[in-house]
């Protein structure tokens, strides 16, 4: 259908000089001075001509909008298949972190009752399958939210320093046990992108050089070309032919080479990442020459303001006993599992399903925390929870929010009602860390 706009607007120009032709001449004839019959036999035969091109010209208009109209409604058909898509991705990411998120918190507090070792090291092989799953829909949910129109991104000054060492505690395992040497090389550049992509780029680069390099060695570095600077992934795997180099940023596109377990969707998140960032992606690779990714992030000139390490304080176990906690969750085997992980650490707890059962709960006795999912049922939030019970505690209630959505946007609607928000699936570390910070951050003096 394109070519058939560009053919029709290339013959419409064409048409157009014909008809300018046809008046300067017309014009001409009405200025030359020559027999009468001549001039007159002349005009009619050339305003004859004119006559059809212009019906010509009219005819090629009208095709012209009716193809444009059909382009414009494709469009919007496609469109809209792109947010249902999105949206469907986003629900069924919800729904399955649901039963997913449960059964981890079932497994953490198994594991830390059980006196098994062999029991033990079952349930660590289960959590490691729940882990992959969770991987999975964790990459469907971030495609989803890349594709939204609502994406939004927060572009701040990055040390990449910092990015670095966050970097390799993260990828470090996985370089240890495929046996590859990880070497990030020291750079004290500064970048401006959204910190929360930019590390996802990373990691995602660094995990797809892990898993497929054949070689003994994945470098990380920054090149810097004036005021770009280049984030590089280079490995020494055996390369990627010219054919393939498009197909490896499709959706689950995986190459026939590829013996490794994976999703074929880290690539496609780093391109729809960097394409909403308005980073440079490219590829350099030959068939046994091993591959570099690069991404071009803007150089920022500015001073970053640093904060001065402190050493990590001894790690101590708090005495939760006689602390009240109110769980608000929709979803019954997810409340029973946080309710038997927040017992088993010495916590009394009432687990409810709305925010009518949660207000009445919460003056029958209130609680000393509320932890709350963000997606009720009936169109109810963890926000119309907390909103609610602000006045019970006459400021903002010790709580925290879990939720399968996007925390960013969550953080945001929340305000000062919540003190933390954690994305599901989470770890008993996670939510334990959550409440330590929750409650040091607690008002001395209450009602």
């Amino acid at each position: 259908m394109h070519g058939s706009t560009t053919d029709l607007e290339l013959r419409i120009s064409k048409l157009e000089k014909i008809n300018t032709t046809l008046m300067d001449r017309l014009v001409r004839i009405g200025e030359t001075r020559g027999p009468g019959w001549v001039q007159t036999r002349t005009a009619a035969v050339l305003e004859r001509e004119l006559i059809g091109r212009n019906r010509d010209l009219e005819d090629a208009l009208q095709r012209l909008a009716r193809i444009n109209a059909e382009l414009e409604q494709a469009n919007s058909i496609a469109d809209e298949a792109n947010r249902a898509k999105s949206r469907f991705l986003r629900a069924a990411s919800h729904d399955l972190l649901q039963p997913l998120s449960a059964a981890k918190l079932f497994l953490s507090h198994l594991e830390e009752t059980s006196a098994d070792g062999g029991q033990c090291d079952l349930i660590r092989t289960v959590t490691a399958t729940l882990d992959s799953a969770g991987e999975l829909i964790e990459a469907l949910s971030n495609i989803a939210r890349l594709d939204s129109r609502k994406f939004e991104t927060n572009r701040v000054p990055l040390a990449i320093d910092r990015l670095f060492r966050r970097l390799e505690i993260d990828t470090r395992p996985l370089a240890e046990a495929r046996q590859v040497d990880l070497r990030f090389v020291a750079s004290s550049v500064t970048v401006e992108s959204d910190p929360v992509y930019l590390r996802q780029i990373a990691q995602n680069l660094i995990t797809n050089a892990l898993k497929y390099t054949t070689g003994d060695r994945v470098l990380i570095g920054m090149r810097r070309e004036g005021e770009t600077v280049w984030l590089e992934v280079l490995d020494r795997g055996p390369g990627i032919h010219p054919r393939d180099q498009e197909r490896i940023f499709i959706e689950f596109e995986r190459l026939s080479c590829t013996s490794q377990p994976g999703t074929g969707l880290g690539l496609s998140i780093v391109r729809r990442a960097c394409d909403q960032l308005g980073h440079r992606l490219e590829l350099s690779s030959k068939p046994g020459a091993g591959s570099r990714f690069r991404v071009a992030l803007p150089l920022h000139r500015g001073r970053l303001q640093t904060a001065e390490a402190r050493p990590d304080d001894p790690v101590k176990q708090p005495d939760y006993s006689g602390q009240r906690v109110l769980i608000v969750e929709n979803d019954p085997n997810m409340r029973r599992a946080v309710a038997m992980l927040l017992g088993g650490w010495g916590f009394e707890t009432i687990g409810v399903s709305g925010v009518a059962d949660a207000i009445a709960a919460a003056e029958a006795r209130r609680p000393d925390l509320v932890v709350t999912d963000y997606r009720l049922d009936n169109g109810e939030t963890g926000i119309d929870v907390l909103r609610d019970l602000s006045p019970l505690w006459r400021r903002r209630p010790p709580a925290i929010i879990i939720s399968a959505e996007d925390t960013a946007s969550i953080r945001q609607e929340a305000g000062t009602l919540a003190r933390r928000v954690l994305r599901k699936p989470f770890t008993d570390k996670a939510l334990r860390e959550a409440i330590e910070v929750t409650f040091a951050e607690r008002p001395k003096a209450g009602p």
